[in-house]
């Protein structure tokens, strides 16, 4: 079957619905649901709106395609990005990068590099970028993965916060090498960071993708459920965290996805660094104090009290008045533990 995607198809789009609290994000790709440079630029659109935009607290992505998420590129996008240069080596290719990311700092010359063969090397370092603000932001990102994503659809995924994935007859993983590639959307980076080096070298290698089961018993997806409540699952673990502080999932999101992967001393530095931001932010210090006067009044911690640690899972917070989940919200402290750690 022909995966690529005829020069008289129109470009794929990204159909978002809502303009607060949670969106939902729709991946129309074609036919073959793939991934094209138009994609491409509205993603980066819509994660520099939810990154920016305090009253956007998460993104759920998914798929139009009936037992689709993304499929993989449009092997004529990256078909045509690869011609017009002489060979290189690794090296070379490197410094290539780093120049690119170099120019799309710039405006004016991002415009005017992108006239050229340089066209290509831009957008992959776009790419890379728009994935590094997710990590980095406070909005959540939640991969509904509705069917199969191979190659930079489990990239995405891979790059959200949370994946939800249909139970049935679908795949997520790798697939580059049976194209005499490599994953080029941060897959060998991001992958062994959720299921470990060893697994991810084997997988790759191969060309093999995960099953549903295979991919929750490795930990490369969060949940399987049923494809008829992929959906609704994600909106409402994304509505649940997204009760929380932006600022503060934003900060730990950074420690996290960067800071883990520096050597401790740098790792406990980093860290330290989000902390005092957030210890004297106003809010910090607005529920702490609010915490302090609960315990002096009360003559226990809130933390260690049951009941109050549920409703504190269930409203993101401790105490005080917490947002209100939208309309339509199934958001409640059922998604939470039973009761606090010992």
């Amino acid at each position: 079957m022909d995966t690529s995607r005829s020069s008289s198809q129109s470009a794929g789009h990204i159909a978002v619905e809502g303009h607060a609290g949670v969106l939902v994000a729709r991946f129309h790709g074609g036919p073959h649901a793939l991934f094209d440079p138009e994609i491409s630029k509205q993603l980066k659109e819509l994660v520099d709106r939810a990154d920016r935009d305090p009253d956007i607290h998460a993104v759920v992505f998914t798929g139009t395609h009936p037992d689709r998420f993304l499929s993989h590129s449009d092997a004529r996008w990256l078909q045509a990005g690869g011609t017009g240069f002489p060979p290189i080596n690794t090296r070379f290719a490197k410094l290539a990068a780093r120049t690119a990311r170099l120019i799309n700092r710039v405006p004016i010359v991002r415009t005017l590099a992108g006239m050229t063969r340089l066209k290509s090397l831009l957008q992959l370092d776009s790419f890379h970028a728009t994935f590094l603000k997710m990590n980095a932001s406070g909005t959540i990102f939640v991969a509904a993965l509705n069917g199969s994503a191979l190659a930079v659809g489990a990239e995405l995924a891979f790059a959200c916060d949370l994946r939800i994935m249909a139970d049935g007859e679908h795949v997520i993983g790798l697939t580059e090498v049976l194209l005499g590639l490599t994953p080029g959307g941060g897959g060998s980076q991001r992958l062994p960071r959720l299921i470990g080096t060893q697994q991810t070298l084997v997988a790759v290698l191969e060309g093999r993708p995960f099953t549903p089961a295979e991919a929750l018993a490795l930990g490369a997806v969060d949940e399987v459920v049923p494809q008829e409540e992929v959906l609704g699952r994600a909106i409402e673990r994304a509505e649940y965290l997204s009760l929380r502080s932006k600022k503060s999932l934003g900060a730990i999101k950074r420690s996290i996805y960067f800071g883990s992967s520096l050597s401790l001393e740098d790792g406990l530095q980093f860290e330290h660094a989000e902390f005092l931001v957030r210890d004297q932010s106003k809010e910090g210090q607005e529920r702490l104090l609010e915490y302090i006067a609960t315990t002096d009044a009360t003559g226990e911690l809130p933390l260690l009290n049951r009941e109050t640690y549920a409703r504190a899972l269930a409203t993101g917070r401790i105490g005080g008045s917490s947002p209100q989940p939208a309309a339509g919200s199934s958001a409640t402290a059922s998604t939470a533990p039973e009761s606090p750690p010992s």
